[in-house]
């Protein structure tokens, strides 16, 4: 379900500017501007080879940009490492799957707790005082955010022998675990079915809703963001070639041409004239 946006310019949650990456002689991101404001899920799309997973990996610090700046909260991090970037209350999710096998579903969201942890010689000298009630504060969280994803029923499974739908659903756990304010999910429903992508798509909806989370959504499913983002911008080879309302930007010839060709964007250009 779509919101109608109505922050103003102080609302700015992440912002990117002039964007540029490149690869040997690829250049993967071209000047490329991007914006999250508060409360809002912004849909980042393209074509394979576009530039999404470029785009996610300078926002969270794994490729420092050649030129441009990441802004969050306010504060530059442009050349922050990943870690530094996560304890400013960014959390995100991959593409592929970064669950540790051998590891419960319990544990898994544990882990997501890491950047909220301070681990100390002295508290652990005094382990029945210190640790333990900070232990318990931690495993609080993990269980109200097992309730939250309805993943009760497995919590204490190998998470290896769940199945891939809730295999997503434990990795997007994981990332909420960390309590962040922004919410970077990579492809969240690659190889879901349709029941599947449909209950991952409630939690995204009721993690913006209910904890107060901003969120960039990379997805192919284009029903997925048609129905959930509040804007979307399109990529293709490095550059933006379009940005809007989601059903307004999937209409732009750019982007038919984009994802169907300059064959396809003609007869729709046709079609369109003819109504």
């Amino acid at each position: 379900m779509q919101r109608t946006d109505s922050s103003g310019p102080g609302d700015i949650v992440l912002r990117c500017r002039d964007i540029e990456r490149s690869f040997g002689g690829l250049k993967a991101l071209k000047a490329v501007n991007l914006e999250i404001r508060k409360g809002e899920i912004l849909g980042l799309v393209g074509p394979n080879g576009s530039g999404k997973t470029t785009m996610v990996n300078v926002i969270t610090g794994f490729y420092p940009p050649e030129r441009g700046t990441v802004t969050l909260f306010g504060e530059n991090i442009t050349r922050k490492r990943p870690h530094a970037i996560a304890a400013r209350r960014m959390a995100r999710t991959f593409q592929n799957l970064a669950l540790f096998r051998g590891l419960s579903v319990l544990d898994n969201i544990l882990l997501g707790r890491h950047v909220h942890m301070r681990p100390s010689a002295i508290a652990t000298l005094f382990y029945w005082v210190w640790a333990l009630r900070e232990e318990t504060r931690h495993r609080r969280v993990v269980e109200e955010i097992i309730d939250f994803m309805q993943l009760q029923d497995i919590r204490n499974e190998p998470v290896e022998v769940v199945p891939l739908g809730l295999q997503k659903r434990v990795e997007l756990a994981r990332a909420l675990a960390a309590e962040p304010k922004l919410l970077v999910l990579d492809e969240p429903m690659a190889g879901m079915n349709q029941e599947e992508k449909e209950y991952i798509t409630r939690f995204i909806l009721d993690a913006r809703d209910e904890r107060d989370v901003s969120i960039l959504l990379i997805e192919h499913h284009m029903d997925v963001v048609t129905a959930i983002c509040d804007r979307m911008q399109v990529l293709s080879y490095g550059e933006t070639i379009a940005e809007g309302k989601p059903r307004e930007a999937i209409a732009d010839p750019r982007v038919i041409s984009a994802y169907l060709g300059q064959r396809a964007a003609k007869r729709q250009a046709g079609a369109g004239a003819a109504a």
